[in-house]
């Protein structure tokens, strides 16, 4: 088994335990649940920057990243930063991550909020909403078409937004259907866990024009982001490059200022 096997192993244990202690009316009746979602999309199409930021402790091909710091003093500050969205990590076992991280990022920052987890069940997506997000996320590379469209179609009728990451074309071209909103391409290798965003240049031109292009990990400077828009991107995930740091909303602060001056 390789390290996504057994993410996605544990989950399928996670999610039934969860189920037996918090029923989905418990949910469903969730002060948030019915909450206006915000518009990650219309940010990013609306945005110079197009950052997502991201809130990750750590992960298993760089174990710990940041541990020592509050994840509402890290929203508040990416909120100032002027990022148009923040990624919030919520698997604990390989993440460092939790559903209370969600609320906490929700209760701190007007901003659309990604859950980042591994997505494999309708479940997951009720907690989601329950939780404060406004987008979801659905990787190819765990998930048959079928289930794709199933998940997608269900978190539209939850209002959230869905971002669908893929690593190579044959996942996306077997994930492409009108109930996602945005196509991401993680440029890091899941097999070695190396790192290039040639990936996201070489499927640029294969994604339609109809979803926004998100570029996903590794992304650590501001040149890569320029070059990257000349592809069609409007997206980018950050979250190592940001968490690294003391103070990540200072960080991305400085980035966006930097990316502004290089795009006059």
């Amino acid at each position: 088994m390789n390290i996504l096997d057994k993410i996605i192993a544990d989950k399928h244990k996670e999610i039934a335990l969860k189920k037996q202690l918090i029923p989905v009316s418990q949910l469903e009746n969730s002060a948030l649940f019915e909450r206006e979602t915000l518009s990650l999309v219309k940010r990013l199409r609306n945005s110079e920057s197009g950052i997502i930021a991201e809130h990750k402790r750590r992960s298993p091909s760089k174990s710990v990243i940041n541990q020592d710091l509050n994840i509402a003093e890290i929203a508040g500050g990416y909120k100032s930063a002027g990022v148009c969205g923040m990624s919030v990590l919520t698997d604990g076992k390989y993440f460092g991550g939790s559903l209370e991280d969600l609320l906490y990022a929700r209760a701190s920052a007007n901003l659309p909020l990604l859950r980042k987890e591994f997505i494999i069940d309708e479940y997951q997506l009720l907690e989601a909403r329950a939780h404060g997000a406004d987008v979801i996320l659905l990787i190819a590379a765990v998930l048959e078409r079928e289930q794709i469209k199933q998940l997608s179609e269900f978190a539209k009728s939850l209002n959230l937004e869905v971002l669908l990451e893929v690593h190579n074309e044959e996942e996306l071209q077997k994930s492409i259907m009108p109930s996602l909103d945005m196509l991401g391409v993680n440029n890091r290798n899941l097999k070695n866990f190396e790192v290039s965003t040639d990936i996201s240049k070489e499927l640029s031109e294969k994604i339609p024009s109809e979803f926004v292009k998100v570029s996903e990990s590794g992304i650590s400077s501001v040149e890569a982001i320029k070059d990257l828009k000349n592809y069609g991107y409007q997206g980018f995930l950050i979250g190592e490059n940001f968490m690294k740091t003391d103070n990540p909303g200072k960080a991305a602060g400085e980035f966006i200022k930097k990316l502004e001056k290089i795009s006059l």
